[in-house]
């Protein structure tokens, strides 16, 4: 079984991999939705990575907005990404099975910088000995 370090850099090590396909289909320009889903998920990802750091139970969820509360519950600074992150949510479930929407390439650049500006600053609160190995 894992310890609280092991599955931080786990979850960690599955943030990286999310702004690489991104960077992927957005140079493709034929898979936009993936890169929005992935760059919500990159945020979702080191979110649930700070939680278990501090051993704080989290609900299965891709809602960001209730990551962020609870990871503001553990440090107010957390309100500050707060109002933003409501965007890349429906990235996570509803861009996936609407059909109707499919979203621009500027669509894709605010949810990939936006799930970089999240990922950097919980990154910056994690311990440093768990930010090991996490660009």
């Amino acid at each position: 079984m894992k310890d609280n370090a092991d599955l931080v850099r786990s979850w960690l090590r599955k943030a990286d991999s999310d702004p690489i396909v991104v960077k992927l289909a957005l140079d493709a320009e034929d898979a936009l939705d993936t890169a929005c889903f992935h760059a919500q998920q990159a945020a979702e990802k080191v979110l649930k990575a700070y939680l278990v750091a501090y051993s704080r139970a989290f609900p299965f969820t891709h809602n960001l907005s209730k990551l962020l509360i609870l990871c503001g519950g553990l440090d107010s600074e957390f309100d500050s990404p707060g109002d933003e992150a409501k965007y890349l949510t429906p990235f996570a479930v509803e861009l996936r099975y609407d059909n109707d929407f499919w979203p621009s390439t500027a669509d894709v650049e605010a949810a990939r910088d936006l799930a970089s500006k999240i990922r950097s600053f919980a990154l910056q609160r994690l311990p440093a000995a768990l930010r090991t190995g996490s660009p």
